[in-house]
């Protein structure tokens, strides 16, 4: 199979026509260049507020309202895409309102314009303490064609268990949307971390460039990039692809999930099946004194 990861650019929109347009272009692109699977940042959907007003776009809590009033619209346009190209689509995450609470959300789509939903689970410093976005509902375990596939929203591929919830899962999503260079590499560390320990494709996506307008995502900074065990029939830096810091557009990777398999039977290594060996101490660690 073969695999697209975003470095998307958070772009202002005049009409709803400007935003149906931008996507089937980048899902055109990748689907062109036989990419079967594509995925999409975290919070890249911010670029629907637009759609309301210079003043809603600016309000950090009415954009909101104004990105989950147009979800459904937009993935209906996702599901279009999805089946006219034949291929799984993750949707740029996007704050939805559930009830009295908002959720950071992304949505999966299959070539038949099936949608799953997956929250992200811990929320940054940024989300609980100025936006108010809340845990959503669990992580899940998503059967396709191909193979199995978990998603892990951004700070959420930063934990280790989380990841390990989804240890079954043959391809890990990491859609992310981070402002610095430093909040990019703690982002791909984790990334490829949960490669390593889980022994599987993890994929991470970004947004990019410069969004004034909106006090949400007015900088970002990431590259698209796919990771695997640094072990055998892969790459011994364990990077399968990695797109250019900073520069729109697709980072594709040709991925045989067979060698997923084979390695963790008979890798070098056996992260993944040695995983419960660290609980099985009697004793995990002491306290010496050394002077």
């Amino acid at each position: 199979m073969k695999i697209a990861t975003a470095a998307y650019p958070i772009d202002w929109h005049n009409s709803w026509s400007d935003y149906t347009e931008k996507k089937s272009r980048w899902v055109a692109e990748a689907a062109e260049a036989g990419a079967n699977l594509l995925v999409f940042p975290e919070y890249g959907a911010m670029e629907l507020a637009s759609l309301a007003s210079k003043d809603v776009a600016g309000d950090l809590i009415a954009s909101i309202g104004a990105v989950s009033d147009r979800i459904d619209a937009a993935d209906a346009h996702y599901a279009e895409l999805a089946k006219a190209h034949g291929c799984y689509i993750l949707a740029s995450s996007a704050p939805v309102r559930v009830g009295a609470k908002a959720v950071n959300r992304s949505r999966f789509f299959a070539p038949s314009g099936a949608m799953v939903v997956q929250d992200k689970q811990i929320m940054t410093r940024f989300e609980r303490e100025q936006w108010g976005i809340s845990p959503g509902d669990p992580l899940q375990v998503i059967e396709t064609a191909f193979g199995t596939v978990g998603i892990l929203i951004c700070y959420d591929s930063e934990f280790p268990l989380l990841a390990r919830a989804l240890s079954e899962c043959d391809i890990l999503l990491m859609p992310s949307c981070t402002d610095a260079l430093a909040g990019y590499w703690r982002v791909r560390i984790g990334t490829m971390a949960r490669a390593l320990e889980q022994q599987s494709i993890a994929v991470m996506a970004s947004t990019v460039g410069e969004a004034a307008w909106s006090p949400a995502v007015d900088t970002n900074v990431g590259a698209g990039g796919v990771f695997c065990p640094p072990d055998r029939g892969f790459p011994s830096t364990g990077v399968l692809a990695e797109g250019t810091l900073n520069v729109a557009g697709w980072t594709y990777a040709e991925v045989d999930l067979a060698r997923v398999a084979a390695v963790r039977k008979e890798g070098q290594v056996l992260n993944r099946a040695h995983w419960n060996d660290q609980y099985e101490r009697d004793t995990l660690v002491t306290k010496v004194q050394l002077t």
